[in-house]
């Protein structure tokens, strides 16, 4: 969902919001009066009754517009997931009345209060064994959240329509009020006035002439959550593109206002499938390709990633990729929980950025995400969102959105642009995912498996933890006489509250005058200090240039160089590299009366995330030229690096295994 909202009063109440020019609109003053209860939870049983999962949802439901009712009948089929179950509940709010339901087409008694409907089954039910219920129900719905079911209009047109998202399924019908338990499958069958086109999920299946009315069947084959579960009803103008992948063609459908369908709206149109091929490249298969993708206009200012079809408020360029995306990540799979909302938002803000590289290039990406990074530094708390009983908790933009694609630009930044995007793919194609839900720690074993890395301190930190850190930099460099130059680098941080300091893989970029050289570093600590020798003399120096890391930095300075000519070691880079499975690594001891004349020496190898992996030397040793074999045959191919520490004075270079 992208969120749109009109800045004057909303700022009160939807605190974290970030209002760019790009992501202002304007929206009717009745949604206002939506915001004045962003505590929703209290009125769910959430995450619902744990002791059923649903396979299958029917909504047969008719709407009238003059009355602002709704009516119909709701079938769910369940499975029990305990033994010798015998009373199920459903969510429902109070303002909704049920009138009867039937169990397995036998009548059965039930109570409605407090939004819950509390059913007695006429049998109890083992593990696995699955069971029909039939609720016929009528009354006007509810309008929480976002506006989860509004009778309004447009150009003097009856406009009905549905946005669930994230607890109102339960204001306009009964249902089990959690993204953990998606349906199998799904039909949706709408009946309204002859004058109204209702579009819902998946494929249209029949129209059905009941004289005055008519009723549209929409059928969801694929599994579906509550929450995206969708009404979109007016005079629509329909316009169509086909999106053609492989052997398949599929359609995609635009259902507009008739008075706002003119040229500029077709041309927006028309990039959706330009998106549909960049994301399928990315991402993988349109998850949904034996039914449809398009949008249907409704009357709030933003976008909302119904399933197979997006509702949207307008059309911008950026919007339509971000629900597009959702398709992929929020729609095929769904954050299991509220807490874990960045693995629908977070996702689909990054493939914002990714589509404009796509389409425009790298800078455009690295423009797009710079502005991400800056929202994200208004964030508060962790990603994991801790309060889920509000609304603007769940859907902060500076946090669920904006800090949420920051999270995969730094990702991308550790592993690599292919590595990266070989995570999203088999992410999204993953069999115990795909279709179902997931969270954090699904995400974090999938990027572990392709990349090969230990990722936990990446995870925890910025999902778990809060903020991001904050740098005092500091470099300078000494002639050490024999045509090469010491360079020493100081990374200090702030003190953070949770975690104390990020531990994250470094870009250091350094212009001599033989040419660039970028070096990456681990930094592991609340201080630490590099060094390196270089054959040609630095001139300049940038601290993570390419914004791989969300951060501030105080200030770049010079730091005092005295220990470069006092601490003369040097470490040179191991041969062969890269290596298998074994290479020589040389150091040399100085000569200096700062140093007794036997000095402790230890020359240790990590891997990537800084974790000791083997120690070549841990003794005293004199002034002298030096050289070790390491032996990684036992390891994985990857990066790893070597660290010379005496005394005062460390230094670390790079090498890679190469199996």
């Amino acid at each position: 969902m992208k969120k749109l909202l009109s800045i004057p009063l909303l700022l009160l109440l939807f605190v974290g919001i970030n209002f760019s020019q790009q992501k202002s609109n304007i929206c009717s003053d009745s949604k206002i009066a939506h915001f004045t209860n962003l505590n929703k939870l209290n009125a769910v049983q959430y995450p619902s009754d744990e002791t059923i999962d649903v396979t299958y949802y029917k909504l047969d439901v008719a709407l009238d517009y003059d009355s602002k009712k709704i009516s119909g009948d709701i079938t769910i089929t369940a499975k029990s997931l305990k033994d010798s179950l015998k009373s199920i509940y459903l969510d429902l709010q109070n303002a909704l009345t049920v009138h009867s339901i039937t169990h397995n087409a036998k009548s059965v008694t039930f109570t409605h209060e407090n939004n819950i409907i509390n059913i007695t089954l006429y049998k109890s039910y083992n593990i696995g064994e699955e069971f029909k219920l039939v609720l016929n129900y009528s009354g006007t719905p509810g309008s929480s959240g976002f506006g989860s079911f509004e009778f309004s209009s447009h150009n003097g047109y009856p406009a009905i329509w549905t946005l669930s998202e994230p607890y109102g399924a339960s204001d306009w019908w009964p249902c089990k009020d959690t993204p953990a338990d998606k349906a199998d499958s799904a039909d949706i069958w709408i009946t309204v006035d002859k004058s109204l086109i209702p579009i819902s999920n998946g494929s249209l299946e029949a129209i059905v002439d009941n004289g005055t009315t008519h009723t549209y069947k929409w059928h969801s084959q694929y599994p579906i959550a509550q929450y995206l579960i969708s009404l979109a009803i007016t005079n629509y103008e329909l316009y169509t593109n086909e999106f053609i992948t492989g052997t398949d063609t599929m359609l995609v459908t635009h259902y507009n206002y008739p008075e706002r369908l003119n040229s500029t709206r077709k041309n927006d149109l028309d990039k959706t499938v330009d998106m549909l091929e960049v994301f399928t490249e990315l991402y993988g298969p349109y998850p949904f390709l034996k039914e449809k993708y398009g949008h249907a206009e409704f009357g709030w200012g933003g976008g909302m990633e119904h399933q197979t079809c997006t509702s949207m408020g307008n059309f911008g360029e950026t919007i339509v990729a971000h629900e597009l995306a959702h398709q992929w990540f929020g729609d095929k799979i769904t954050c299991k929980d509220w807490h874990h909302i960045w693995l629908n938002e977070g996702f689909a803000t990054y493939s914002e950025s990714a589509y404009l590289e796509s389409v425009y290039g790298y800078d455009r990406y690295q423009s797009n995400m710079a502005g991400e990074i800056s929202a994200a530094k208004n964030a508060s708390g962790s990603i994991w969102v801790q309060d889920i009983s509000s609304v603007g908790q769940i859907f902060s933009s500076s946090r669920s959105y904006a800090k949420g694609a920051v999270v995969l630009h730094m990702l991308r930044g550790i592993v690599g642009t292919e590595t990266f995007y070989n995570i999203m793919r088999t992410y999204a194609a993953d069999t115990t995912l795909a279709y179902g839900v997931a969270v954090t720690e699904d995400f974090q074993r999938v990027a572990e498996e392709i990349s090969g890395l230990d990722l936990n301190y990446f995870f925890s930190e910025w999902i778990y933890g809060a903020n991001y850190p904050k740098y005092i930099i500091g470099w300078n460099y000494t002639d050490a006489g024999d045509g090469t130059y010491d360079v020493k680098v100081r990374i200090k941080q702030d003190v953070n509250s949770s975690p104390k300091f990020f531990s994250m893989p470094t870009e250091l970029y350094f212009n001599t005058f033989d040419g660039d050289t970028t070096i990456t570093v681990f930094n592991n600590a609340q201080e630490e200090y590099f060094y390196f020798k270089f054959n040609s003399m630095p001139h300049s120096f940038s601290f993570d240039p390419d914004n791989k890391i969300m951060k501030h930095i105080y200030e770049i300075t010079e730091v005092d160089n005295a220990d470069l000519n006092i601490y003369n070691f040097s470490l040179e880079q191991n041969y062969p590299n890269p290596f298998n499975p074994s290479t020589t690594i040389k150091y040399s001891i100085p000569r200096s009366t700062e140093y007794y004349s036997v000095q402790q020496v230890q020359l240790k190898v990590y891997d990537a995330l800084g974790r000791e992996i083997a120690t070549l030397v841990n003794k005293e040793q004199k002034a002298g030229n030096y050289e070790v074999q390491f032996d990684g045959g036992e390891l994985t191919s990857g990066i790893y690096y070597y660290k010379l520490q005496s005394g005062n004075f460390v230094e670390s270079r790079k090498m890679m295994l190469l199996k």
